[in-house]
């Protein structure tokens, strides 16, 4: 025979069984005004994402297939026309070789110099080592056309710091932006200043995702910094180098703002990546040719899409022949 304790127990959980049972249909009516609410607060985003993002990724592929200044009504189908046109032009090809060339400077310095500050900032012995992320986090959250800007000032062969600087130690006048031989660089040094801090928390977050014991444990079987870095750190971090390295390389092709600003794409084209010889031929020509900037546009879009496939595949065979051996 059942003890009245367990009676008054089983009695107790039928009973709120029973009120969860009655409350459920209110519950799902104020879950979904809830999600209601939820849906129309997201309704702004959604609508200016499509129409300031989604609309013009689409219609740039229909404005390649046709002839049009942005201005007229009048659009003129062509076909590949503007492709071929494209294609045939030799600054399109000198704007490729400019942005692959400004990614091979760029890329190797972010990834692998955050990698190496985050190893020492990420050390509890460091000291003021908040005050040094900070740091170099903040050039990030500076406008980076104001950047451009400043840094036209700064490198100013007649009246900046830069060539106040070279008379002192009697260089002469200094023009490191107004140089062909020196402008892609001076910018691709710059812009890695300008995001350093961006790669340099993406290796801080991978660091934190190593556990602590792991390095007291080898600390425990005497192994010193040196150990600790090459059998725990690096594998440890090898699997975030391919996503750190796609992002970063993929931020590299958007320099238009800073390279805008500082050079316009000068001297001689040296400085003219992608992105300003599409701004070039869609709103800085005396006739805007928007059907051949779009063209311009999605040949950009496919050489951004096999460089990073590139990547990931070399990463790929590189783990497979590392696992072989």
């Amino acid at each position: 025979m059942a003890s009245p304790t367990l009676i008054a127990e089983t009695a107790t959980r039928s009973g709120s069984a029973a009120a969860k049972a009655a409350k459920r249909p209110g519950q799902r009516s104020r879950e979904r005004r809830r999600n209601l609410w939820i849906y129309v607060f997201l309704l702004p985003t959604f609508v200016l994402y499509g129409l300031y993002t989604l609309y013009p990724m689409v219609a740039s592929y229909w404005y390649s297939l046709v002839e049009w200044n942005g201005f007229s009504s009048q659009q003129t189908f062509v076909g590949l026309d503007n492709y071929e046109a494209v294609f045939a032009d030799p600054l399109f090809w000198s704007s490729v070789r400019v942005t692959l060339l400004f990614m091979l400077i760029v890329a190797p310095l972010r990834v692998f110099g955050a990698f190496a500050l985050a190893i020492l900032l990420n050390s509890p012995k460091l000291p003021l080592r908040s005050f040094f992320r900070t740091a170099y986090f903040l050039p990030v959250v500076t406008t980076t056309a104001i950047v451009g800007v400043v840094m036209r000032f700064i490198f100013d062969p007649a009246s900046g710091p830069t060539a106040a600087l070279a008379t002192i130690f009697g260089l002469g006048p200094i023009d490191l932006l107004g140089s062909s031989e020196t402008a892609l660089i001076t910018a691709g040094v710059i812009y890695v200043w300008k995001f350093f801090g961006i790669t340099l928390i993406y290796w801080l977050a991978a660091l934190q995702t190593i556990p602590a014991d792991l390095y007291e444990a080898a600390r425990i079987d005497g192994a010193g910094p040196m150990r600790l870095f090459r059998y725990i750190t690096l594998p440890m971090l090898i699997p975030f180098l391919l996503i750190i390295s796609v992002l970063t390389i993929e931020d590299c092709f958007h320099a238009f703002d800073l390279m805008q600003t500082m050079t316009a794409g000068g001297p001689f084209f040296s400085t003219e990546i992608i992105e300003i010889y599409i701004y070039r031929w869609a709103f800085a020509a005396s006739i805007p040719q928007l059907g051949f900037a779009s063209a311009a546009a999605v040949l950009f879009g496919v050489i951004v899409l096999l460089v990073v496939i590139l990547q990931v595949w070399a990463t790929v065979v590189s783990r497979r022949m590392r696992a072989r051996s």
